[in-house]
């Protein structure tokens, strides 16, 4: 894959490709944690239009963040951004799996409200990878921000709802 002068350049490209690197020189995506959930993590609830796409759509909990780097450098600028649904831990429970490839995401604080207009429409909550198995897992520079909508046809008790989560290495 090429990018030349703000076009992507493949006889090869996927409509997702094309959509992501056909974008005016200096572009960059960097959405407010309102515009994550206003715009994309809500429409993509609710199964409305997305605007410009710059969200990949992939089972973030099956993987070590390692390999969806890799997988997406050329989807990346400072954090990757990811569409993903999120599994329970048991069936009719409410703890999320946080397993992920041969490590597992540990949350780190609160939960922080994320308001649009005076009212919260979701949460963010910070979280970070650990190489191995829970509680002795190594840490990582691997750091993530896991958004959900506070109201959503998905947001139901044993439901998995879909998440947007930003994440990227640190030093």
């Amino acid at each position: 894959m090429e990018v030349e002068n703000g076009n992507f350049n493949s006889n090869n490209k996927t409509k997702e490709q094309a959509e992501f690197f056909n974008k005016p020189p200096g572009y960059r995506f960097l959405p407010t944690d309102e515009e994550l959930i206003v715009f994309y993590l809500e429409k993509k609830a609710w199964n409305q239009p997305l605007p410009i796409n710059n969200i990949v759509e992939v089972n973030l909990y099956a993987h070590n963040p390692d390999f969806l780097a890799a997988k997406y450098k050329d989807y990346q600028e400072d954090q990757l951004y990811i569409f993903t649904p999120r599994d329970r831990k048991y069936r009719n429970g409410r703890r999320p799996n946080r397993a992920a490839g041969d490590g597992y995401w540990k949350a780190t604080g609160a939960d922080r409200k994320i308001k649009s207009k005076g009212t919260v429409v979701g949460y963010r909550k910070a979280l970070v990878f650990y190489i191995g198995k829970a509680p002795k897992g190594k840490k990582t520079n691997w750091i993530m921000h896991e958004f959900r909508v506070e109201d959503s046809p998905c947001s139901g008790r044993g439901s998995n709802g879909m998440r947007v989560c930003s994440f990227s290495s640190f030093y």
